[in-house]
């Protein structure tokens, strides 16, 4: 089951990237409930195997394509981000260390596994992933678009995703593809 989890998120995470034509040392953030992912309501089910296994599909990605990963802590730690100090250069770090019932096992697994982890209150990623409808969205810049991806699942989990685009503020509109290149 485990080794099927990381198949799955490394392809829609790969998916998603192409899709949202991310690039390097831009920011993905990541919501995951593992206990949607096996088949459980959300909060209910805490998995740190599922979430090992799930992070692994991801984090191989983002580690290729050397896009920075941001795991969201469930709602006990009010939806605070663990991610790689090197992303957040200067901003407010908090004190905290999630745990599978108190952060989610996803962002434990992050938090156990990146270089230099810190957690922050907030951030404005290029593009996001969630998994089992842990509401992201608080997380992602303005304007988010949503994804239709081909994979609509990890586990038994809805998977939702995104990319973001530049406000159309007056005057004529650019080309938003013409602005990722």
């Amino acid at each position: 089951m485990y080794e099927e989890l990381t198949q799955q998120a490394s392809k829609v995470t790969e998916e998603l990237c192409e899709k949202a034509k991310l690039k390097k040392g831009q920011i993905l953030v990541i919501g995951c409930s593992t206990s949607e992912v096996c088949g459980d309501t959300i909060g209910t089910g805490s998995n740190l195997e599922a979430a090992e296994a799930v992070f692994a599909g991801i984090y191989s990605v983002t580690q290729k394509h050397g896009i920075y990963l941001a795991a969201q802590c469930c709602e006990h730690l009010n939806r605070a981000i663990i991610i790689e100090a090197d992303a957040v250069p200067g901003q407010d770090i908090v004190n905290v260390v999630p745990q599978p019932k108190a952060g989610g096992s996803f962002a434990t697994t992050a938090y156990k596994t990146f270089e230099h982890p810190v957690a922050v209150e907030e951030i404005r990623a290029d593009a996001g992933l969630d998994i089992g409808d842990t509401l992201i969205g608080m997380h992602l810049k303005k304007v988010a678009v949503p994804l239709r991806l081909e994979n609509r699942e990890i586990g038994q989990a809805h998977i939702t995703a995104a990319r973001v685009r530049p406000k159309f503020i007056g005057g004529i509109r650019a080309k938003y593809d013409e602005t990722l290149e």
